[in-house]
């Protein structure tokens, strides 16, 4: 059997999407311009970066840390922009800890374009992905098949309030990202 049951997904799917899809459009850059970011499942903000939930986890609580800035190469931001970027993916180790428990992290970026193996290439974006003991199962070894154990709603909602207990944050109601001044 090469197919797993997740009706959840059709929310994903059958998106509203208001942009025509064109080269020079960028998910990374339209997302935190909407107005609801529980809706784009944007969890935390910086002035400089922001935490989205993965929509094709690897994980719960798969998440990115990414820089408002339109860049593929590290090289192009300011100082500031890494220390804004290097904080909040601090403090969402900090988050996903509270919020999830696992037994460790995996973190990393795809950087050199598409050899690399990301999806979106001309846009910086830190994986931040739980990991638990035995989380590698059966079924990616003899199906071909990854099991995600938990909506991306619950991760939202889990993570932001996780978020929202932290010492910086600043928060507004349930459908705003928590918002840090890492100044």
């Amino acid at each position: 059997m090469d197919q797993l049951f997740a009706p959840w997904r059709i929310d994903w799917v059958t998106r509203d999407d208001d942009q025509d899809r064109d080269e020079d459009y960028c998910p990374f850059c339209a997302l935190p311009e909407r107005d609801d970011d529980a809706e784009s499942n944007i969890v935390a903000r910086s002035e400089h970066s922001f935490v989205i939930l993965n929509n094709s986890p690897y994980a719960p609580g798969h998440v990115m840390v990414i820089p408002y800035q339109h860049t593929g190469d590290f090289t192009d931001l300011s100082d500031e922009e890494l220390l804004d970027h290097a904080r909040l993916k601090s403090l969402t180790l900090d988050a996903l800890d509270a919020a999830f428990g696992p037994n460790g992290f995996n973190t990393g970026e795809n950087l050199g374009g598409s050899a690399a193996g990301g999806s979106i290439d001309d846009h910086l974006h830190t994986h931040v992905v739980p990991r638990w003991n035995g989380d590698t199962n059966f079924m990616p070894i003899v199906s071909d098949t990854k099991v995600i154990v938990q909506a991306l709603d619950d991760s939202y909602e889990q993570l932001h309030e996780a978020f929202s207990d932290l010492d910086e944050a600043v928060v507004g109601d349930d459908d705003t990202a928590v918002f840090f001044d890492l100044d």
